[in-house]
């Protein structure tokens, strides 16, 4: 997650220092559309001045947050403020700089912000929650959006590892800290499915006889008793 935090936070810094009064008419979003009636009703030069004070604060102010969150909580919830806290921030600064534009045009920007900050949240509550393994008599049900139901006679090993293959990118899926869900395309080219709640190992792997792998990892439950709940069943 350093990476993330270190890129997004120089990006907002050099936001601030790119915009000038001289190259306003062209980068600004909102002033460079604006008739020269209308530019000059602007007092660019203050509005400069906050639009640089806020990335400024942004920049420094996101990277000091996503470390004490990176080492005092967990990297999901490094994450979570990365998606969060820059849109809620553009929220405040659009709100906060309307006295400087068009009101009514801050207004419709404040609430498209505030509709995706929304749909954000919604996902990321989906997507955290945790997908769970249930063990039925003739098949395995992974839960949530991901997930799917195995019948057993489509079941070709179910097996303990010590770890995941090594993943080079996600094909189709959700993706957070710890928290993998979906498909995964691995350092060899395999596609295989990720139901990773955390990071606890071993991981439990299911091969089907199609040769589809699926990796689950629960959050709450034991792997290994999961694993033992499996063989039980499949034993009667």
């Amino acid at each position: 997650m350093m990476s993330p935090l270190i890129g997004m936070s120089l990006l907002f810094i050099s936001i601030g220092f790119i915009v000038t009064v001289n190259n306003a008419k062209y980068l600004l979003a909102g002033y460079n559309t604006m008739s020269k009636v209308e530019q000059n009703q602007v007092d660019l030069k203050t509005y400069i001045t906050y639009f640089r004070k806020f990335h400024l604060f942004l920049g420094f102010s996101f990277f000091l947050i996503g470390i004490l969150l990176k080492y005092l909580l967990s990297e999901n919830a490094v994450g979570i403020f990365i998606g969060v806290y820059p849109i809620a921030a553009y929220i405040y600064f659009i709100a906060t700089s309307a006295k400087y534009f068009n009101p009514k045009k801050n207004k419709i920007g404040v609430y498209l912000l505030m509709i995706i900050l929304i749909l954000i949240i919604t996902f990321l509550g989906r997507d955290l929650k945790e997908d769970k393994m249930v063990v039925h008599a003739e098949s395995i049900e992974f839960q949530g959006s991901y997930g799917e139901i195995i019948p057993k006679n489509e079941i070709k090993s179910i097996e303990l590892v010590p770890d995941k293959p090594k993943i080079i990118r996600k094909t189709n899926g959700f993706s957070l800290g710890t928290i993998k869900k979906g498909n995964f395309k691995t350092d060899k080219g395999e596609i295989v499915k990720l139901i990773l709640n955390a990071e606890n190992k071993p991981y439990i792997l299911i091969t089907k006889l199609d040769g589809k792998k699926i990796y689950y990892s629960a959050k709450e439950a034991s792997n290994e008793q999961l694993f033992q709940k499996i063989k039980n069943i499949s034993n009667k």
